[in-house]
């Protein structure tokens, strides 16, 4: 995949490892377990640099993550719905995760079903 927001910026794992001090072992885990989200960018395992906040995972984000696994949303499809503009938001869904609208995002992802 190519770089499906370029607006964004992006971390690669050991970008990762530097900002989140942490292994790129347990960078690796904190995506397996859905913490953070990634996709490979031009080959690349790339994750959205809004993903982090004060050097660690938005803790919004797992949750959110979950309910889009369960409507059935690939990492792919999921990081296309939270980076990209949603009408009923007017916002993308990334963006209000950040402004504290946790429970309107995980409502409309869960209508997404």
């Amino acid at each position: 995949m190519t770089d499906p927001n370029p607006t964004r910026q992006w971390l690669t794992v050991p970008d990762l490892v530097e900002v989140l001090g942490q292994s790129p072992s347990r960078v690796r885990r904190l995506i397996e377990d859905h913490h953070l989200l990634a996709i490979r960018v031009d080959g690349v395992l790339k994750v959205p640099a809004d993903f982090i906040v004060d050097d660690e995972p938005l803790g919004e984000l797992k949750g959110t993550l979950t309910v889009l696994a369960d409507n059935g949303f690939d990492d792919d499809e999921a990081m296309s719905w939270l980076l990209d503009v949603d009408d009923s938001l007017g916002v993308a869904p990334i963006d209000a995760l950040l402004a504290g609208r946790k429970a309107e995002v995980r409502r409309i992802a869960q209508a997404l079903a």
